[in-house]
This record gives C-alpha cells, structure tokens and sequence, in this order.
C-alpha cells in the first residue's frame, strides 16, 4: 500500500505527495503528458530530443548537473511512446534545490542554436549505434509500421527516420515546448522524508507562478480491426534467423490488459514457461525465445519473439510457435500455471513498493491513467484474471489475420 496525499495548483499542475520518514532522501518526479504518440508524423523523434534537450539548461541555470551535484543530488529521465518522466533523488534537506531546477526549466528553458546542435548530434547517434548499427537493432522501426498503419505507434520513440532529428529547427522545438511543457500537462509527485504542508509550500512558490499555458485535446487516429496477415522479411548482418509475431492488444485502461500481462508470462517467464519449455528445451528450435506486452496507453501490442537455432528452418519455427497459441485458444491454462504467474508479479509489485523512486514514478503514471490509488489495487485486478479469460482472449486475439510477422534473416539465408 502506498499513501499520498494529493492538490492541485492554480495553474492545474497536479502534485502528490508521498511521506516516508524511514529514508533520509527524497525523490522529485514530474510526468509530462507527451510521448512519441504526439509529434508530427513527417517530424517524429522529437520527444526525445526534447528529453535531452531538458538538460541542456535554462536561461537562468546555464548548467543543470552542477549545482544539483553540490547538494548531493542525482537525476534522470526517460521518454516513451506515452510518457516523458524527469527524476531527481537527493538528501530530503535539499528538496528545496529539486523544486527550483525543475520549475526553472518548466518556465525558461534555454533554446539556443548551439544547444540544439549539440542534441541532435548525441540523439543521431543514438539513433545510429542503437537501431541502425547495431544486429536487430531496427526490429521496432520495421515491426511498428507493419503492426500499425493509422495510430501514431507505428513509429519508434526514437523517431522514424534519422533526417526528421536531424533537419529539426529551433522554431519546432519552441512550439513542441509551448504546446507540451507546461503545468496542467503535468503531474509532480515528491516522496521521502518530506511533509505535505511544506511540499505544498514550496510546489506554490517554485511552480504556481508559471502560466498554465493552452489546453489541447488529444485526438490520435485509431486503428482498424487488422483482417488480413501481414508480413515483412529482412535480411541483415546478424548471426541467427529470428521471428517475430505482434498482435494487437486493448490499452492500458482495458479490463483485459492484466490477463494478457499474466497471459505472456505463461509463456515466457521463467524456466517453467510455455514456449520455453516446449520450443527450447524440449524441441530445440530457438535459442532464445520470449512473449511480452508493449504496455501501452492505446491499443498495444503482444509479441512473441525468437532466435532460431541454427539449421532450424524459419518454416518449422513459426509452426511451433502457432503450435503453443493454438493450445491456449482450445485447452484452459492449468490451476497452477495461473498461481505461479500471479504469485511473480504480486512479489514484483510487493518489490516496486521498495524503492523511493518507483513508488514516485509509479504514482504519477497511475495518477495519469486517471487516479493514483490504481496503483494499491494493481494486485487484486491480476488476481481476478481466470483460466477462461486466458481462454477468451487468447481465442479474440491469435487469428492468423490479426498477426503481424517480421522474419529477420541472416544474409545467407535470405
């Protein structure tokens, strides 16, 4: 169970407070409502580059590492196709300096030429060495596009393609900064050894004076119901034949989105899994295989994944990995499979309440799906999820027509 009292300022910034007085730190953690989902189909990459671009410093604070440095502090962040999350931990004494460098770049972040450049070139970088450079490193850049042809998640956070980072101008970045970065977009949550009275006071000074900025509607194009298979084959410099199958799942809100989170463990978590036992152990057909979930806020993705062993065709493969889905649509999954897999994600929800950090960014995401408290009911909706639910969504979901495979070869195959 975690506690957190909650308030909104004037300006619509939603704060949450956690108090933990068994730490001696504390935690500033502030989610902006903007993920890769948001740009500009011919501009993408930009959430990104805005991530790192939060770092490059303000018109008051040149240098952003250094004066939290000074007071013990330490930071981070990381953007997804939903989401772009900024962290701070340090010494409960110097919350002060968190709320103040991160209200000051909220309000006044430095946009300048040099600054730009000096981004871009790191995020094309990452982009080369990452996905372009790298075996299966551009898996996503291909599979997205395959499994999505309307929605905004067919492409990757990192961008399309590296000429929209590249040709990015000081103009896009103001009006993506403009439109995304501002206090109602945003929910701050601070935890550790702090008390919410003083929280408040310091969110009213540091972050109540920033205008509110413009309110926008979200209105991203949905996907059609998938009717017909589809299918793309690469071949590259790798070392093994690999496959991959998406299908679409419901959203992060869905009632169903735990029984598929259970489903892909059933599969693929642990020794004892599905598909590990069956397609690795026993038939010795991959190397390495595994099933999970994109977890995303709009319809998301299943996808098993796998490296063949070598010698193994691509045809044999993919049958045994059909094999495995059919069983699930026709036979219910056993009393104790469904235990294990509960039992797992209830210790790693027990876990996450562990760390100062998590329990802070695990608030805000939460607060974002609608209401924090989901977080303390996380354990009972996975254990709802039955052996028929299993089966309904295994059988609504693994039709050959709403797959989506990439066959990724190596070059002397292809």
């Amino acid at each position: 169970m975690v506690d957190f009292n909650r308030f909104t300022l004037a300006n619509g910034l939603k704060v949450l407070v956690h108090e933990d007085p068994t730490t001696p730190m504390a935690v500033l953690n502030i989610l902006y409502d903007v993920g890769a989902r948001d740009e500009d189909p011919e501009k993408t990459g930009f959430a990104h580059l805005f991530e790192h671009l939060m770092f490059g410093g303000s018109v008051n604070v040149p240098n952003y590492d250094e004066p939290l440095q000074r007071v013990g502090g330490e930071n981070n962040a990381f953007t997804s196709n939903d989401i772009t999350n900024y962290y701070i931990t340090l010494p409960s004494e110097n919350i002060e300096t968190a709320f103040w460098l991160e209200s000051d770049r909220m309000l006044s972040l430095a946009f300048s030429e040099k600054s730009l450049d000096t981004q871009k070139n790191v995020v094309s970088e990452e982009f080369k060495q990452r996905y372009l450079n790298q075996p299966y490193g551009d898996v996503w850049l291909k599979l997205r596009p395959l499994a999505y042809k309307k929605h905004a998640y067919r492409w990757a956070t990192i961008g399309k393609e590296l000429p929209h980072i590249e040709n990015a101008t000081i103009d896009d970045v103001k009006a993506f900064f403009k439109k995304h970065y501002t206090p109602q977009n945003a929910i701050l949550v601070v935890g550790g050894n702090v008390k919410t009275e003083e929280v408040k006071k310091l969110a009213e000074k540091w972050f109540e004076p920033i205008p509110a900025g413009d309110k926008y509607e979200r209105n991203l194009i949905q996907e059609d119901v998938q009717t017909a298979a589809r299918q793309e084959t690469v071949k590259a410099n790798v070392p093994l034949n690999a496959i991959y199958v998406a299908f679409k799942m419901p959203g992060r809100l869905n009632a169903d989105y735990y029984a598929f989170d259970l489903l892909s463990d059933i599969l693929s978590r642990g020794q004892s899994s599905r598909l590990y036992n069956s397609l690795l152990k026993e038939q010795k057909l991959f190397s390495d295989i595994n099933a999970y979930i994109s977890s995303s806020l709009d319809a998301g993705l299943f996808i098993v994944e796998g490296k063949l062993v070598e010698g193994v065709s691509v045809e044999t493969a993919e049958k045994a990995i059909w094999v495995e889905l059919e069983k699930l649509k026709s036979e219910l999954v056993t009393a104790d499979e469904l235990t294990k897999v509960k039992n797992k994600v209830e210790s790693v929800l027990v876990f996450s309440e562990m760390s100062l950090l998590d329990k802070a960014m695990n608030l805000a995401y939460y607060e974002l799906l609608g209401n924090a408290d989901l977080l303390n009911q996380e354990s009972e909706e996975f254990l709802k999820v039955t052996a028929e639910d299993i089966k309904r969504i295994s059988n609504e979901t693994f039709g050959r027509e709403q797959s989506s495979t990439l066959y990724y070869l190596t070059e002397e195959h292809a």
